[in-house]
């Protein structure tokens, strides 16, 4: 890792802390970890894509239920090369080995676009949690400032990956001891697949970010098509409510 690279509080950490960090808390922030420009021309892309009025994709049970306003976008599965650079950053792999192991593969690139207004994404695990061994890793990008006037803010429970099961409940309600995270435009986000985390509501401007999920050789490839929220499992690849869950 070339640590001069990291800028923060996080600059002062060495691999092993950073492992060390992700391994108790579920999550490590690096802001700076990618530049200015870099993070303009894929913002740019990313609004040429959506236009002025992109709509949701997934069916209304699941935006009802959910609570989760994100419009995703897979740019590499389209033959979109611009957001290969990111992927191949050679410290975004080196920092991945580090928390993954050295067999550790990637799974795909998805853009997360939430319009102003919109409700973000309610609390879950974007895997089930049961096996503690298959998680993913969520690497996620951010191509502006995330600040309190925007809304948008990442919640999460720090230590809640090794917390088990996502408690049934309020699908927006607070967890004592959650912590919001305001990243800014380059800021780079770790965050394991088990951890609770929410987005909150977006105030003002369009929320972007960019999601290349990776995860351990161990890990089957599907696992984040069944995903936990507060009051049900849902499976994306057959659009249906697998459980409702009642707290």
């Amino acid at each position: 890792l070339d640590m001069g690279r990291l800028t923060g509080a996080m600059s002062q950490m060495n691999p092993s802390a950073l492992k060390q960090k992700f391994d108790r808390d579920g999550y490590i922030v690096l802001e700076g970890f990618f530049g200015d420009a870099q993070m303009a021309h894929v913002d740019r892309l990313t609004h040429q894509h959506y236009g002025e009025n992109p709509a949701f994709q997934h069916n209304d049970e699941f935006l009802s239920k959910s609570q989760t306003d994100v419009i995703p976008w897979f740019p590499q599965q389209e033959g979109v090369t611009d957001f290969d650079a990111i992927a191949n950053d050679k410290n975004l792999q080196e920092l991945s080995k580090l928390i993954l192991g050295s067999n550790w593969y990637s799974q795909h690139c998805m853009v997360m676009l939430s319009k102003p207004g919109s409700l973000g994404q309610a609390w879950h695990q974007d895997c089930p949690p049961e096996n503690p061994q298959c998680f993913n890793l969520n690497r996620l990008v951010y191509t502006h400032d995330i600040t309190d006037a925007t809304g948008g803010q990442v919640a999460v429970v720090p230590g809640s990956h090794k917390m088990g099961l996502l408690p049934a409940g309020d699908p927006v309600g607070n967890f004592t001891g959650q912590v919001s995270l305001t990243p800014s435009k380059g800021t780079l986000i770790l965050l394991h697949g088990h951890t609770w985390h929410c987005v909150q509501p977006i105030k003002e401007g369009v929320r972007v970010s960019i999601n290349y999920r990776a995860a351990p050789a161990s890990t089957p490839e599907g696992i984040t098509d069944i995903c936990v929220y507060r009051n049900m499992r849902y499976q994306f690849s057959t659009s249906r409510v697998l459980e409702d869950r009642v707290g």
